[in-house]
C-alpha cells in the first residue's frame, strides 16, 4: 500500500478549488473546517445512528482505510466522487492488487444503451458501493443528493455495504443547513463540473437522508480532517 498512498491526489481538473470562481458561491461559509470539538460531537451523533466512522487526518489514510475495507476479490461501485478522486481511489482501482470486480468498468464498457442503464440500475445493489456525501449535520444525519439518483440510489438499502467518504469541511450544523448546503454550495459546483465534462448542466433530482441504519456493520463513514470535495 505505501505506494499507494504515497500518490496522493492533488486537486483535480474539478476539485472546487478550479470550479469556484464561476460557480458564485460562498465557500467561506460552506466549506470551512469545524473544530476538534466540533467533529468529535458529530462523530458521536453519527455513530448513535449506527453509522461506523473512521476518524482519520489525511487523504493518505483515508486510501488506506477505504482499501483496507474492501475485501479481495470484492465486487465493487462507486459513483462519481470528487472526494474519491482526490484521495487517490481510482488510481488504486486501476492498479486493483486485491483482485475486486469493478462494476463501474463492466458498465463503461457496455456500448449497447439499454444494456448500461440496466447494469448501472443493478450496479446499486453491490457488494460494496463507495460513494462521496454533500453535508453531514452535527446531530449525525448524513446527506446526499443527485440528479438522477445514480449515486444515492445504493444508498438506504441497495448496496450491501455502504462506505461514505467526506472532508470534515462538509460538516454544518443542523439538517437545514444540510440541504441549503446541497442547493447554495454542492449543486452550483456540480453544475459547473457538468457543463465542462457533459456540456449540460445538473440539478437535484433526489435527497437521501442516513438518518438511522437497522443493519450492523452496513454504512461506514471515512471521514477526512481535510478539506475535501464538494
Amino acid at each position: 500500500m505505501a505506494n499507494i498512498t504515497q500518490q496522493m491526489a492533488k486537486a483535480t481538473e474539478y476539485s472546487a478549488v478550479n470550479l469556484l470562481k464561476d460557480a458564485g458561491v460562498d465557500a467561506e461559509r460552506w466549506s470551512r473546517m469545524p473544530d476538534d470539538a466540533t467533529i468529535e460531537r458529530t462523530v458521536a451523533a453519527i455513530e448513535a445512528r449506527n453509522i461506523r466512522v473512521f476518524l482519520v487526518d489525511t487523504v493518505e489514510d483515508a486510501l488506506r482505510t477505504v482499501v483496507d475495507l474492501l475485501p479481495e476479490g470484492a465486487e465493487a461501485m462507486n459513483g462519481y466522487s470528487t472526494t474519491l478522486i482526490e484521495i487517490g481511489y481510482d488510481r488504486a482501482l486501476k492498479e486493483n492488487r486485491k483482485g475486486w470486480r469493478d462494476y463501474h468498468a463492466v458498465i463503461t464498457a457496455e456500448d449497447d444503451t439499454e444494456k448500461r442503464h440496466a447494469l448501472r440500475r443493478k450496479s446499486v445493489a453491490a457488494d460494496y458501493f463507495l460513494s462521496g456525501v454533500q453535508a453531514i449535520a452535527e446531530s449525525g444525519e448524513v446527506v446526499g443528493c443527485d440528479k438522477t439518483g445514480s449515486r444515492t440510489g445504493a444508498w438506504p438499502h441497495a448496496a450491501a455495504h455502504l462506505i461514505l467518504v467526506s472532508g470534515t469541511n462538509k460538516i454544518v450544523p443542523t439538517i437545514a443547513d444540510a440541504f441549503r448546503r446541497c442547493r447554495e454550495y454542492a449543486l452550483p459546483l456540480e453544475n459547473q463540473r457538468a457543463q465542462h465534462a457533459y456540456g449540460t448542466g445538473s440539478y437535484i433530482g433526489k435527497y437521501v437522508i442516513l438518518n438511522n441504519e437497522v443493519t450492523d456493520g452496513r454504512i461506514t463513514l471515512v471521514l477526512i480532517r481535510e478539506q475535501l470535495g464538494y
